[in-house]
């Protein structure tokens, strides 16, 4: 049996004044989870593994939050294909910030944080600018 990745996070859109642009942000951001693939036929991203309150009032203030989470057979030897996949999904959304948190059973836990350059990234804006930072946390389970 292949060891076993755990993968979860939150994509964090940023507060704005106007309802209108929020709505607006908010239902782009509904509609792209929803087009992801559903079922078995998802290689890493499926729209399964996203949550997110659709309702002001219900966990949702200011700050749309995006949760996510999943669990693979051995992910981190597919990590960099899972990581081109979120990017690309990153893309199509309005966001500020992104946590992933990988744990693996050999490898201990990892963190990845993307944060826009401008602290905040639209689906118009032309390529994704972001600092990506990952931090490593323990090691081997015994």
């Amino acid at each position: 049996m292949d060891s076993e990745s755990i993968v979860y996070g939150c994509i964090r859109d940023w507060p704005s004044d106007d309802p209108e642009v929020l709505d607006h942000r908010r239902e782009t951001n509904r509609e792209v989870i929803e087009r992801l693939p559903a079922g078995d036929i998802w290689p890493f991203l499926g729209r399964e593994m996203f949550s997110f309150s659709r309702r002001p009032g219900l966990g949702l203030y200011q700050t749309q939050v995006i949760h996510f989470g999943a669990s693979y057979p051995a992910i981190e030897y597919e990590w960099n294909l899972w990581v081109k996949q979120f990017e690309a999904l990153l893309e199509q959304l309005y966001w500020g910030s992104a946590v992933v948190h990988l744990e693996t059973e050999l490898n201990g836990t990892h963190t990845f944080r993307w944060e826009s350059e401008q602290g905040f990234h639209s689906p118009q804006e032309a390529g994704l600018r972001v600092r990506c930072a990952w931090e490593r946390e323990g090691a081997l389970r015994g």
